[in-house]
């Protein structure tokens, strides 16, 4: 039989849904499942997005233009210089989701056997893309113990070498919800400019920050324009995960020319996501401060339930709608399993991510678990009292706590 492809081989399989079909079984079992292990927001999406979805007026639904529709890219200019950041049409190309936007960054700016420096741990899929660039991932470590803040610059050169060609960011962060300081930003701006690198910047989720501390955007960053291109998507900002619409932002004309390439090869970005997305953006303001609203009840909800869970320990999330707990478990693998195998308490059982699976160094986060807030309020309380039924429960529990 013929043999699979190095790259389908190495290809990682997902953390956040490789416990899937375990979950499905539960629920054939009549078991309610809590799903806390995906950034899949239950916010309704804008109004005016479902409202012009339900009435679009086509008589054919055609391929849209590869870089995106110039009305939307219009509209963005106008979203980004409300966080002061000064964009044309022509520097925004449109993507199908985030995750397209970070694959053609790869294959555009990097070629096999380049490496990129990520801080880890890192949203997981990154390391899914660079293995289809052929790109190699090198971790920089942040521990839970430090609230996953940025070691000192020498631990970033320790890392650099001939073949470094990237840093790449997430900020506010996904996984850890950690937000960037102004002196990690400075940090990575020198870096990437003494060594001539790209910073990838992932900022999705902009609209999710919980702290006075300013938002630090990439693009805010003197003396390396030419290096930065930004990754956004409209996902998480309006509860539009299912409409794969994204961006690739850059002041770069050379890797946008590049990009374009690869656009132009996948024809073009989701018609009927775009008339959604750029209508989305003329919902008022309202809409932006309730879902503001709503997560920061739910941030404190959660953190404060699980750090009162003995042996459980999570730190404050800045940004973002996730945070990684430490769990008194001897493998949070083993546990996220039996938790949808062999428990449930009251006739329900919840469904984290295993937090080793955005790590690449082995054996990091084997106890840990990534959990998103996005269920309601009374949700949570409920995932909360059957986690900690379930650590009660469980055979691989650690004592030593």
């Amino acid at each position: 039989m013929p043999k699979l492809s190095s790259r389908a081989v190495e290809m990682p399989s997902s953390p956040i849904r490789k416990l899937a079909p375990l979950a499905v079984e539960a629920k054939k079992r009549g078991t309610h499942v809590f799903h806390l292990n995906i950034g899949q927001p239950d916010v309704r999406t804008p109004q005016s997005g479902l409202e012009v979805l339900k009435h679009i007026d086509r008589s054919v639904l055609e391929y849209s233009p590869s870089q995106g529709f110039l009305s939307y890219r219009e509209k963005l200019v106008k979203y980004y210089a409300k966080y002061n950041i000064a964009l044309t049409p022509d520097d925004i190309i449109i993507t199908t989701g985030g995750s397209e936007a970070v694959l053609f960054a790869f294959l555009s700016c990097l070629n096999p056997g380049d490496e990129i420096i990520i801080p880890e741990p890192s949203y997981a899929n990154y390391m899914a893309f660079a293995v289809s660039a052929g790109a190699k991932i090198r971790s920089i470590a942040t521990t839970i113990d430090e609230g996953f803040s940025l070691p000192k610059v020498e631990k970033f050169e320790e890392l650099i070498n001939e073949r470094t060609r990237a840093i790449l960011i997430c900020n506010p962060n996904n996984p850890t919800g950690y937000l960037y300081t102004r002196r990690e930003m400075n940090q990575i701006r020198d870096l990437v400019k003494k060594y001539d690198l790209y910073l990838f910047s992932d900022e999705v989720y902009r609209e999710f920050i919980y702290t006075g501390s300013p938002y630090i955007s990439a693009c805010h960053l003197e003396g390396i324009e030419q290096n930065v291109v930004l990754i956004d998507s409209v996902s998480k900002r309006y509860s539009e995960c299912g409409i794969r619409i994204g961006a690739l932002i850059t002041k770069n004309a050379e890797v946008r020319a590049a990009v374009m390439k690869f656009c132009q090869a996948r024809l073009s970005p989701p018609l009927l996501g775009q008339i959604v997305a750029e209508a989305s953006m003329d919902e008022p303001g309202a809409y932006a401060e309730m879902v503001y609203e709503e997560y920061v009840e739910r941030r404190k909800c959660l953190i404060d339930g699980l750090n009162r869970i003995p042996g459980v320990y999570s730190p404050i999330p800045m940004g973002a709608f996730y945070t990684v707990a430490r769990l008194p478990v001897d493998d949070a693998e083993r546990f996220c399993a039996w938790c949808l195998t062999d428990f449930q308490y009251e006739g329900q059982t919840i469904m984290l991510a295993p937090a080793a699976g955005f790590y690449t160094t082995p054996g990091a986060g084997i106890d840990e678990v990534r959990i998103a807030y996005v269920l309601c309020k009374e949700d949570l309380e409920r995932a909360l009292n059957v986690l900690a039924e379930a650590l009660k429960a469980y055979p691989g529990r650690k004592t030593n706590i």
